[in-house]
């Protein structure tokens, strides 16, 4: 924790910076969890050490409740577990993530007290609650989870007072982190990293965040690293500049931004980009031309584009994907000769379209609306956002599925270069994503020495071999950087 500090701001609070320069993609630094549990509804999926999906994990023998990756995992585990593990025995059963996560941290307390903790800036004691700030349903909640952790935490622990408890459960509710499987892509607990809980929102920030599972295969064992999660720069940062990360994604207009700010994290985004409103006109674009539609015009396009989107929902929900292409073309329909090609309500049909479309194996038209989706992408995040990353390699994916591999191969390639920089070259989407490239610059170059031959050789191993179905649609939006309890 040496390149950076803790410093104290007029309105914002306590903030970091940074004491040395760091370049895109350079790991200012790693942070263990203080305390992390799985989501209740993942627990018997997901090992709750390393937070990795496995097929098959082992089940503590005790409690019968916590699953893990083998007995590394399980060893490593037992410190933070071991008076869990008989809480939950005596108790019945397990309790909520939210009171499991609570109790850890207690846990933690009692075995180190509630100062610093090594390489923390700041101790759980100086973490903001914000308890003061919640409206009549959060304090309702509040007093819900105390009453349920009273009930599970053990007679034979240190007892803390009501208040300490709230301060806690505070705590969690503001500072939580959201912990992703190796790959990234679905969101399978929450954390507390209190040097993380420093760092403040901007929505075009110069940091991004990064969960990195670690390794504890056990025949590599001199390999062995923490999970952690990895502050990474994503431009470069002079000494003494403020270092910032984004708790919400960008894709919404300032006013949207600001307002989820206000209601998950209590204070108003006084950044330049919502200041300034900067990139709102993108986002909101009408069609340009002779004949530029009304005001009304674009009102209702937009709220049929609400209308629609709420149905897509309840069809994805319902597994009707046909149902979901359906509307997609019927909204593009709507959207073409009014909406901008950046335009947010445009952009979001055209991402559910190109994902459900590849889903199905119908490539062709999925690559189409994924290279709209792309090109309006790239004129609206930060070069280096890792969501951008994420879009640009399934819409290279969906290109290459497709037959088109100039252009699969030019987005996988722009999706390295971003994801090198957000998740590093050690990350496992990063490692997917460099066999893809190599795969897809061997077969551009036999597509470049003689087409016909390629397309001949791909109709072959297709026969042979079924193409690989893409993953079904998640309804569930990209992991967030802040867990919000629900």
């Amino acid at each position: 924790m040496e390149s950076v500090e803790v410093f104290t701001t007029e309105g914002k609070g306590r903030g970091l910076k940074a004491q040395k320069e760091f370049l895109p993609g350079d790991v200012i630094f790693a942070e263990p969890a203080y305390a992390a549990v799985v989501f209740d509804s993942l627990t018997h999926v997901i090992c709750h050490t390393c937070f990795k999906r496995q097929e098959r994990l082992h089940r503590c023998g005790q409690c019968k409740f916590a699953y893990y990756c083998d007995r590394t995992c399980q060893r490593d585990a037992w410190l933070n577990h071991k008076n869990e593990c008989s809480a939950i025995k005596k108790h019945g059963k397990a309790p909520t993530e939210n009171i499991r996560l609570a109790a850890r941290i207690l846990w933690r307390i009692e075995r180190e007290g509630g100062g610093l903790s090594e390489n923390c800036l700041v101790s759980i004691d100086d973490l903001q609650n914000h308890v003061e700030s919640f409206d009549e349903e959060e304090k309702k909640d509040l007093r819900v989870d105390v009453e349920s952790f009273l009930e599970f935490w053990p007679a034979q622990s240190q007892q803390f007072g009501m208040q300490y408890i709230s301060h806690i459960f505070g705590v969690i509710n503001c500072n939580a982190f959201t912990l992703s499987d190796q790959r990234g892509l679905q969101a399978v607990g929450v954390g507390i990293f209190p040097n993380l809980c420093q760092a403040n929102h901007d929505c075009w920030p110069n940091c991004t965040v990064i969960f990195n599972n670690g390794n504890h295969e056990a025949v590599r064992s001199m390999f062995h690293t923490q999970m952690r999660i990895e502050l990474r720069a994503l431009s470069k940062i002079s000494p003494g500049d403020e270092l910032t990360v984004s708790y919400v994604d960008f894709l919404n207009v300032s006013e949207e931004r600001r307002k989820q700010l206000k209601k998950q994290y209590y204070f108003d985004c006084t950044c330049e980009h919502c200041k300034k409103k900067i990139k709102d006109d993108l986002m909101l674009a009408v069609k340009e031309g002779d004949k530029k539609p009304s005001a009304e015009t674009v009102k209702e396009v937009i709220q049929f584009s609400k209308d629609t989107l709420e149905k897509i929902n309840k069809a994805r929900l319902e597994g009707t994907y046909h149902e979901v292409v359906k509307l997609c073309r019927e909204c593009l329909k709507k959207q073409e000769p009014v909406l901008g090609d950046t335009n947010i309500y445009l952009l979001r049909i055209l991402s559910i379209a190109s994902e459900v479309l590849s889903y199905l194996q119908m490539f062709e038209e999925a690559a189409e609306y994924a290279k709209r989706m792309v090109e309006g992408y790239m004129k609206i995040y930060h070069p280096n956002n890792a969501q951008l990353g994420m879009a640009v390699m399934r819409a290279g994916v969906t290109h290459w599925h497709a037959g088109l591999i100039e252009a699969g191969h030019s987005m996988i390639c722009k999706a390295y270069a971003i994801l090198l920089i957000t998740h590093g070259p050690s990350h496992p989407i990063t490692k997917d994503l460099e066999v893809m490239r190599v795969q897809t610059e061997m077969e551009l170059r036999m597509f470049q020495q003689n087409e016909f031959m390629y397309y001949k050789m791909r109709e072959a191993a297709l026969k042979n071999q079924k193409i690989q179905v893409m993953p079904e649609p998640s309804n569930e939006a990209p992991p967030s950087l802040f867990h919000k309890k629900e």
